[in-house]
């Protein structure tokens, strides 16, 4: 067996089409598939189950998935461990963001990153299910470090917190409670709502909340792109509760208000997993984070 049928292996796993597996791995695809079939002979053993539509993992490929990916890790540690003997840090950070994250300056954070480790590769990697996608990629060990927004404590995960931005609700002009300050979400019970899709931090802010509240929401337009939200309550197609970050400064046809009650907020936070341990290389960014938090972001109407 050799480590390099096991990365192989971790590619179409993750992928699970070996076509894309070949695209991430910088390799034609007739290599990975020669690759795969050297692995499953040497365990004797099919791995995945293949048709023209879809690649699904057997049962022992299943099995192997955990082991791999420790294999991986442990031999990846193993050059870090000697390059950082020889000057200078080596290797590779994955790293997991959200869609919209206006609240680091990601590309000054990786510059200077950059600057003083030339030789690690910086990988980053965007949610397409939000915080929960990336808490997932992050206790699988796809992820070495994720930018998260959790409306609470993950067993498995370490959070360093980053940020605490206040929720307000959007409410279109002519809405009937558009002339206040402030709204209580129970009185929104029967409002349509755009919102994020599940897995998503914000999403789950409010969900607890009003679920808290006794309050059933109904949900009609799921944006990923929390910053789109004002232009569907512009509209007239429901009303939003978002990071005062998402609200428009100045829209005549939206009004911003505050939720009464106790503070709602959206907080983000810097999360590795508990179990993996991280290498020199994902280390080194953890301390640089907080000088690149950006504060009093706000958006135009879009």
């Amino acid at each position: 067996m050799e480590l390099r049928h096991l990365e192989y292996f971790l590619a179409v796993a993750e992928e699970l089409n070996f076509t894309r597996a070949a695209d991430r791995l910088h390799v034609v695809q007739s290599g990975v598939s020669a690759s795969i079939r050297a692995l499953e002979r040497d365990l004797d053993a099919r791995l995945f189950d293949r048709t023209s539509k879809r690649v699904t993992l057997t049962e022992a490929g299943a099995a192997l998935l955990p082991q791999a990916r420790r294999t991986v890790q442990a031999a990846q540690a193993a050059r870090d461990a000697v390059a950082g003997t020889q000057g200078g840090l080596r290797g590779t950070v994955t790293i997991g963001t959200l869609s919209v994250h206006s609240l680091v300056d990601l590309p000054s954070l990786f510059a200077e990153y950059h600057a003083a480790h030339p030789g690690v590769r910086l990988q980053l990697q965007v949610a397409p299910r939000g915080s929960a996608g990336l808490v997932d990629s992050l206790t699988q060990g796809r992820l070495d470090i994720a930018f998260v927004a959790l409306p609470g404590p993950v067993p498995g995960l370490t959070v360093r917190r980053l940020t605490s931005t206040p929720m307000v609700v959007l409410l279109p002009a002519g809405h009937a409670l558009a002339r206040g300050s402030a709204v209580d979400l129970r009185d929104l019970a029967n409002a349509d709502f755009i919102d994020s899709p599940t897995g998503y931090g914000n999403r789950a802010v409010v969900d607890q909340r009003m679920e808290t509240l006794g309050v059933q929401r109904r949900v009609v337009i799921e944006v990923p792109d929390v910053i789109t939200a004002p232009g569907f309550v512009r509209g007239g197609l429901g009303v939003a509760v978002v990071p005062a970050f998402a609200a428009p400064t100045a829209d005549p046809g939206v009004r911003v208000l505050e939720i009464a009650g106790p503070p709602l907020a959206w907080e983000t936070g810097l999360a590795t997993a508990s179990h993996n341990r991280l290498t020199p290389a994902a280390r080194a960014l953890l301390p640089l984070v907080s000088g690149h938090v950006l504060t009093n972001v706000r958006v135009t109407a879009p």
